[in-house]
């Protein structure tokens, strides 16, 4: 049994599309059990009129909510009676296996360092996301925002987590990874990127070395590794840029008629666009390096998002045992490289 504590207050459009993202993931799966974690009536009042399972889900009520706008260091300390906290506490004590939330993005990973920990081997976690690949899976990109002063060592932890995700969850054996670079040659990039090229070239398989920002989505690596402040920048530009040219499209085919006799033709073209850069297709950024798992939904997410970060990243992640293997890897990564460190002394 895969068990999920849900943050059912955090996000746009909760409880009621979180709720029901959720339960469509449940009809799907057997062996998953929800805890709903919020306003006792709100949920209840989302809950009415669906078809679930009564013995596979429990409401646990939480008075306060940490809102967009909260400080996110002291509302995760303040707000003790908060959904987001009691979820996490509910995954810290063993009582959950995995905590999602659509709510604030630096209170659940400050939660998330705060009640559960880092893994073995880990020195900061990383959130990753799965970009669109034009040409083959999704590109598994990270860290997005969770560190922004990312040491060369930590960068080659996310090279290892990135690999160790894309074999567990997209059945790839043998990614390729590389380092988000302005240019390809191992000497370019400021000095703790040269430093991680060189770590990432000694210790990490399938490294493929550096990568430009042009060259992400046309699956030229699997695996793509930054510190949080660039990835964060590329995402937002990534997904800004895509929706301003689907808003581009759509306001030209709607002002004048040949563009919509072609749009018509087309019609196929822009189905298949639109389905390669939907981000809610994953559902979904998994907080990587902690104990347990913590998801991080995008706050105007909808049920179907919700829905696929369940069954995409919650439940293979619990049922491959990830987390574990992210353990076993690193601390045997830590264990050369202070031997390296040892010998060189």
């Amino acid at each position: 049994m895969v068990r999920v504590a849900i943050d059912a207050m955090g996000g746009d459009h909760a409880p009621g599309e979180i709720i029901s993202g959720a339960l469509a993931a449940l009809t799907t799966l057997e062996d998953l059990y929800l805890i709903f974690v919020g306003r006792d009536d709100a949920i209840k009042k989302a809950l009415e009129k669906k078809e679930y399972p009564l013995e596979r889900i429990k409401i646990r009520h939480a008075d306060e909510v940490i809102e967009a706008d909260d400080d996110p260091g002291l509302s995760i300390r303040r707000k003790k009676q908060s959904s987001m906290v009691k979820a996490l506490q509910m995954v810290q004590l063993g009582e959950a296996d995995v905590f999602l939330s659509a709510g604030n993005t630096g209170a659940l990973m400050a939660g998330g360092l705060l009640f559960l920990g880092r893994i073995g081997g880990i020195n900061r976690p990383a959130l990753l996301t799965p970009m669109p690949g034009f040409h083959g899976q999704p590109v598994l990109f990270l860290d997005v925002g969770a560190n922004m002063d990312a040491r060369p060592e930590q960068l080659l932890q996310y090279a290892y987590m990135g690999r160790i995700y894309a074999q567990q969850i997209l059945n790839n054996p043998e990614p390729r990874v590389a380092l988000l670079n302005v240019g390809i040659e191992a000497n370019k990039g400021n000095n703790q990127v040269r430093k991680a090229y060189d770590l990432c070239l000694e210790h990490v398989p399938g490294f493929c070395g550096n990568i430009e920002g042009t060259d992400v989505f046309l699956n030229t690596a699997d695996v793509v590794v930054c510190d949080g402040f660039v990835g964060n920048i590329f995402l937002k530009s990534a997904e800004g840029l895509s929706r301003t040219i689907l808003g581009f499209f759509r306001q030209e085919i709607k002002e004048k008629l040949r563009f919509k006799l072609g749009a018509v033709l087309l019609q196929p073209v822009f189905h298949k666009l639109r389905h390669e850069i939907d981000d809610s297709g994953y559902g979904g950024a998994p907080l990587l390096g902690v104990n347990g798992l913590c998801i991080k939904c995008h706050g105007s997410s909808r049920a179907r998002s919700i829905e696929q970060a369940l069954l995409k990243q919650a439940y293979p992640f619990v049922k491959k045992n990830v987390a574990g293997k992210f353990q076993t890897t690193l601390e045997d990564l830590a264990g050369q490289l202070d031997g390296g460190n040892n010998a060189e002394a």
